[in-house]
């Protein structure tokens, strides 16, 4: 995985704007400012041939619908042939997210956990591939919530169904250049049983199971509950374990109590990979539980947990955590050929 070099002029207007709402995504600014200028992005797109260059002469751009005064600067300077200015400011402004496991970070191609706009993520299914593929990625897996996650607009089996055809189509049609594969976040119910059927589970490529509710239960429920999932033939990877949150919008929350050896030697050996999530709010599990799940033989998933776009490069806050307490590339899932993880995960 790399990051993205940055655009020079000329650029189009679309991907002045698509990069800037990368950009600040990337930066972690406030979601409505990333909405402005994605949504600008796709109201320049389904313009009719020759709209916009007429709206320009007219000076009517900020009459259309979600364009102000700075998406319509960034408009007229590229269109003009120059670098919008906001843009190669937030260029300049740039930095590596993270300094170490930068080797590490460069063996990651793949991620297990990404979220669209059919839960509760910002972008396209097209979008999320396409940035990911720009970031040198050559595998991803679009892992949209299971039913009862209400809040996160879950998938029920139905648009899970019509999702799966979709994943299929648009795998398709990229041919060799990039693989994208059908799975599913699915919460771990309150027995250990799945948010879905088996019947639909069966249908997809890849399942990641996570616990999103009643994060404070008693711990022997907890391990319980757990174990019931990651026992479970479909189950792949063990989603963010602990449900902590150690910063950002949402506040803190503490981690859930469980009996961490019984579940990592479960994950072990049923071949359920720990997942090591890289969103800098969560940084889930805690280094003394990765060592202890690294002891105890467990595969890995760096992820991103990416809801949009500009957080699939937060992988590398998981390979410098990763590459600190000395675990190895081998061991790591999301560094895995696509054959090699397909093989893995329907064995």
């Amino acid at each position: 995985m790399r990051s993205l070099d940055p655009l020079t002029a000329p650029v189009t207007p679309a991907e002045a704007l698509r990069r800037v709402g990368f950009l600040l995504e990337r930066s972690r600014a406030h979601s409505r400012r990333v909405e402005a200028f994605r949504g600008a992005a796709a109201t320049i797109r389904a313009l009719d041939p020759g709209e916009l260059d007429q709206r320009l002469a007219a000076g009517t751009v900020t009459d259309l619908a979600g364009i102000g005064s700075s998406t319509a600067g960034v408009i007229e300077q590229a269109a003009a042939g120059g670098l919008p200015d906001y843009l190669a400011r937030l260029q300049d402004e740039a930095e590596p997210l993270t300094e170490g496991g930068e080797k590490l970070a460069e063996a990651i191609i793949g991620d297990c956990h990404t979220h669209s706009t059919w839960s509760d993520g910002g972008s396209p299914i097209e979008e999320m591939v396409l940035t990911a593929v720009e970031l040198g990625q050559e595998w991803m897996v679009l892992t949209d919530h299971s039913p009862r996650l209400r809040i996160a607009n879950g998938l029920t089996a139905a648009r899970l169904a019509e999702q799966i055809t979709l994943v299929r189509a648009i795998d398709d049609s990229l041919g060799n250049r990039f693989h994208l594969l059908a799975g599913i976040e699915v919460d771990i119910l309150d027995d250990g049983a799945l948010d879905q059927s088996d019947e639909m589970l069966a249908r997809l490529d890849f399942v990641t199971a996570s616990v999103h509710s009643k994060l404070r239960a008693p711990k022997a429920a907890m391990t319980a509950r757990m174990l019931g999932a990651v026992t479970n033939p479909r189950v792949n990877v063990l989603g963010h374990c602990t449900g902590r949150l150690v910063e950002g919008g949402r506040g803190t929350r503490p981690q859930s109590e469980f009996d961490a050896e019984a579940v990592f030697t479960a994950c072990a050996e049923h071949d359920v990979a720990v997942e090591i999530n890289s969103r800098p709010e969560r940084r889930d599990p805690p280094d003394e539980l990765i060592t202890l799940a690294l002891e105890l033989g467990c595969l890995f998933a760096i992820d991103s947990d990416a809801h949009a776009p500009g957080q699939l490069e937060m992988k590398v806050y998981g390979a410098e955590r990763a590459a600190r307490l000395g675990v190895p590339a081998d061991r790591i899932i999301t560094t895995w050929p696509v054959d090699e993880l397909r093989a893995w995960a329907t064995t």
